[in-house]
């Protein structure tokens, strides 16, 4: 009878995006908690290998890949290492299967970009709770994520470590006693460049974060700090608050991962190891604390710096405090635009200033909209995604 108890508590968990990092850590936490966590659906794009092996020890129900061609593939190499009983899916319809499968619990949300979007919005309106790692989800929908949410008493739990510090922190007062909260930034690699040398920064040096290890469009963002713009907009999603009670302070020891200040004066902070596993496991274990390994040495924090941003070294911020108050459309642009301009830097199609000046001038072209559900989500995005290529395309390489 215990044993049958025991096996009926444990979490069933979907990972949307299980072969990148998030996905991966993922999977190291439900294998340090056999007793609390079952893998049963995974979602990958088109690294097979890793899946492949993901298969093998977590034998899921469900699996979905990014195309047919990809599940074929991935069906003849499961035969081949005698790896049965799983049904294989792809494209954007097998991740919405794997976010909905009717055994799962729990949804992690790990794809990167709006293409975990559907899945994400599905999973809610399945009424299953969600951890969110996809930021680029609550930018571009998060008002009707929320609304779902709500609809569906489904709990939406933040994997971002400055969303998790702030859920937690906001466990200390009412919503209503928070007078604003504060997200915490690293200040990139080029916190200290002079602002003459913006011009001729490199993608290799681009992708040189000072903290984490991360991919590389999140990476980039970081150095620009849109990645901290949208970490803005998705806090007022998430926490119900307007861009003016959303502050961003740079604090390059990246220890206090963000911090939440009470009407009283009483600010709350959150300190831990900078490591994800910490934030996957208290959404996954919420409302529970549960015992791990992840200690912090108190003992080798020797300072704690904090700085205001530099608006003008890192006009993306400024960018995207402006989309979080227009709302609607334009936070769909901001994040479009930059997965364009991104990429055009990476490439070596566009310097690293022109990042900024893409979006600006994508967001200045985007009229205002408020989409009415997904599909118009979507359609906008790509609207913006034409717009950006274009803009991007007259950018120069160099001046």
């Amino acid at each position: 009878m215990a044993e049958s108890a025991r096996i009926a508590n444990v979490k069933q968990i979907a990972i949307l995006g299980s072969t990148g990092s998030i996905g991966t850590s993922t999977l190291d936490i439900c294998r340090r908690y056999p007793e609390r966590y079952r893998v049963v659906a995974l979602a990958a794009g088109r690294n097979l290998d890793l899946l492949l092996q993901q298969c093998a020890e977590w034998r899921p129900a469900v699996v979905s890949v990014a195309d047919e061609q990809l599940a074929d593939e991935l069906a003849q190499r499961l035969r081949k290492a005698d790896v049965t009983g799983i049904e294989i899916a792809h494209g954007s319809a097998g991740t919405v299967r794997v976010a909905t499968l009717p055994q799962v619990d729990f949804v992690v949300s790990a794809i990167v970009g709006v293409a975990g979007l559907e899945a994400t919005y599905a999973a809610v309106c399945a009424g299953k709770a969600v951890g969110l790692a996809n930021k680029e989800a609550m930018v571009a929908a998060g008002e009707l994520i929320t609304a779902a949410a709500r609809a569906n008493h489904v709990a939406l739990l933040p994997i971002d470590s400055e969303h998790n510090a702030i859920h937690q922190c906001m466990r200390g007062g009412t919503p209503a006693e928070v007078k604003q909260i504060w997200l915490t930034a690293s200040g990139g690699p080029f916190r200290n460049t002079p602002l003459a040398d913006f011009d001729g920064i490199t993608p290799a040096q681009a992708l040189k974060h000072p903290t984490w290890v991360m991919g590389q469009r999140i990476t980039v963002d970081s150095a620009t700090m849109l990645n901290k713009g949208l970490e803005i907009i998705e806090a007022c999603r998430l926490f119900d608050l307007p861009p003016d009670k959303v502050r961003v302070t740079v604090h390059p020891q990246s220890t206090i991962h963000s911090l939440v200040e009470y009407v009283d004066g009483s600010i709350l902070a959150q300190l831990s190891v900078t490591d994800m596993r910490l934030p996957i496991l208290y959404a996954l274990a919420y409302p529970e604390r549960v015992p791990s390994e992840l200690t912090f040495d108190l003992a080798a924090l020797s300072h704690l710096d904090f700085q205001q941003p530099d608006f003008q070294r890192f006009p993306c911020l400024r960018l995207a405090y402006e989309a979080a108050r227009a709302g609607g459309a334009h936070c769909i642009a901001l994040n479009a635009a930059d997965e364009v301009a991104v990429d055009a830097f990476l490439r070596g199609e566009m310097p690293f200033t022109g990042i900024a000046r893409t979006i600006e001038r994508v967001l200045e072209l985007t009229p205002s909209r408020t989409p009415a559900d997904i599909a118009e989500v979507l359609l906008i995005d790509r609207a913006c995604r034409e717009t950006a290529t274009q803009v991007a395309a007259d950018t120069p390489v160099s001046h």
